[in-house]
């Protein structure tokens, strides 16, 4: 499809669009080392986005269903538990034991992860000015 078929006001959200994830992930050089984590790959980005939408949520979220909230083309079960136990290693993600069954592995995000993704999603959330995009 030719781009300058689409209408002008499309155009100008799908900029606004770019312009703004980009600013607020891969151009911003203030983020902290806990969003560069998780903005490493798209697995890992996806990830970030669902599980911090769980914990809001207020969803318990075990070891096979914080690994299940990405679908599985995006990455092996390998890698879905690597991401999870490193994120946890780096103090990102807090892993408890259930109250109800020990065995299990409950998981939230550490008080670190949670302070930088609100800042984060207030940063994004402000005007940019989009007068540059023509």
């Amino acid at each position: 499809m030719n781009i300058a078929k689409i209408d002008k006001k499309s155009v100008l959200n799908s900029k606004k669009l770019i312009r703004r994830v980009l600013s607020a992930t891969l151009d911003n050089p203030n983020n902290p080392d806990s969003l560069n984590f998780f903005h490493a790959d798209t697995y890992r980005f996806y990830f970030l986005m669902s599980f911090m939408w769980e914990s809001f949520e207020s969803n318990e979220i075990s070891q096979e269903y914080a690994i299940s909230l990405v679908p599985k083309k995006y990455a092996s079960r390998i890698k879905r538990l690597q991401v999870l136990k490193q994120a946890v290693r780096l103090g990102y993600i807090i892993e408890e034991s259930s109250k109800v069954d020990k065995r299990r592995r409950m998981y939230f995000p550490s008080k670190t992860l949670l302070d930088d993704f609100i800042k984060y999603a207030n940063d994004s959330n402000k005007l940019i000015n989009f007068n540059e995009i023509t």
